[in-house]
């Protein structure tokens, strides 16, 4: 079976990056908000229980979710935030279960912004945090999602800090002017096809 290495970093720290880097390697990558954004509205246990929550009209004319709606019922309500998310976590384990047992390569990669929030975390080999300033952070989603740096703050906000995660990663990748990014993925890579770990 493949080794599971998950990859998480804060908004704007540069994870997608990190990510597509190992697809060059051909590494294959699992990207976890992807797969729940489908499942919500392909799956039918998901699908049943946000209606039961927050009735027909979560859903449009197309069957597709409301994602604006949604975001306003749980952005201030933690526990119907954690609702939701029993909703849909369990689905994106199951999903990535069957993925990863039809992959043939060494290791498989586990993409998920909240790798350690959602308890994914418990189900990798070795678990990786891309890191980076926070200013910078907050300028490239900013620039990306053309925002104002306040509401860029308030996502931050919502997830854990960089010193939360740091104490559950197994390594640290830092994204910064300083430190070269493809050579220390390159150095990951060869360890674990060689070794099977990243140290």
């Amino acid at each position: 079976m493949a080794i599971s290495l998950g990859i998480t970093g804060g908004i704007g720290s540069g994870k997608s990056t990190v990510c597509n880097v190992f697809k060059l390697l051909g590494t294959p990558v699992f990207e976890a908000d992807k797969v729940a954004k489908s499942l919500i509205n392909s799956n039918s246990k998901i699908r049943n229980g946000l209606i039961e929550m927050f009735g027909s009209e979560i859903y449009d004319t197309k069957d597709n979710i409301d994602r604006k709606m949604l975001a306003n019922h749980i952005f201030n309500d933690n526990n119907l935030l954690e609702k939701v998310n029993q909703l849909i976590h369990p689905e994106v384990r199951k999903e990535f279960n069957r993925w990863k047992e039809i992959q043939k390569h060494p290791y498989v990669i586990h993409e998920a912004a909240i790798l350690f929030e959602s308890g994914f975390y418990k189900m990798m080999d070795f678990t990786i945090l891309v890191s980076a300033r926070l200013e910078a952070r907050i300028e490239r989603v900013s620039k990306r999602d053309k925002i104002s740096a306040e509401l860029v703050r308030q996502r931050i906000n919502n997830q854990f800090t960089d010193e939360q995660k740091r104490e559950l990663a197994s390594l640290e990748l830092v994204n910064d002017n300083k430190n070269l990014l493809i050579p220390q993925i390159l150095e990951i890579d060869k360890k674990l096809r060689i070794h099977g770990k990243i140290w």
